[in-house]
């Protein structure tokens, strides 16, 4: 599908909203969570947090690549990030903090990384299975951002059909986000409880027929997003 720019922004600045509080995004913002490999702590880093058992790596071999300020001094943890932990490691988290607020060569990276490792599959995803709607590519981003996709299990859970295979776009959408509310809101888990805000601000946006995300502001997280 095809996203204006405008649309394309406040799918992010939502976003941006649910994972830092802040519509532009923090770039340096570090967070210590138990929600690595068997529920060990670890580092979630940047504008839209990616983790250090996930993608961080990543991100930071781009950054290294592209000759940042701080891209010697991060060099050298590249091998470790996923093998050794890092999250009591003052030097790393400080040159984490220091490379988002300091270098806009950070900033920029991570608006790639985000859009390469997120966005564009969550929109291909779209492709495939025959959504349109801006607001059914901010559930879906929001799904892939925070789960690292649209997970089975959940789409299991409820009866529409995706549009490819003959159900109603809306539906499909309404059904999915009260499905997944449900699921964080009942987690065993605290972490994903706490969540529950991501769907309960979908929820409202769907109640309010802004499929287009024409209705501005959306207030995400106790952010208004104006686009």
């Amino acid at each position: 599908m095809t996203l204006t720019n405008q649309q394309k922004h406040i799918c992010e600045q939502v976003i941006n909203a649910f994972e830092s509080s802040s519509a532009a995004g923090k770039y340096g913002l570090i967070s210590i969570m138990d929600d690595g490999p068997h529920k060990v702590k670890q580092i979630s880093y940047g504008r839209s947090q990616t983790t250090e058992y996930g993608n961080l790596e990543e991100l930071l071999e781009m950054y290294v690549n592209s000759n940042g300020i701080y891209s010697s001094d991060i060099a050298p943890y590249l091998t470790k990030i996923g093998v050794e932990p890092l999250v009591n490691d003052s030097v790393f988290k400080q040159l984490l903090k220091d490379a988002g607020k300091n270098d806009p060569v950070m900033q920029q990276v991570q608006d790639q990384f985000f859009d390469l490792r997120y966005f564009q599959p969550a929109m291909q995803w779209m492709d495939n299975n025959g959504f349109s709607l801006p607001l059914s590519a901010l559930v879906i981003y929001d799904s892939y951002i925070h789960s690292g996709s649209i997970m089975m299990f959940l789409r299991k859970r409820f009866p529409e059909k995706t549009p490819k295979n003959g159900g109603d776009e809306k539906i499909w959408i309404s059904q999915y986000v009260d499905t997944r509310n449900s699921w964080l809101a009942t987690h065993s888990s605290q972490l994903l409880r706490n969540t529950v805000y991501r769907t309960s601000c979908l929820e409202i946006e769907i109640a309010r027929n802004n499929w287009d995300l024409n209705l501005l502001p959306i207030r995400a997280h106790d952010v208004d997003i104006y686009g």
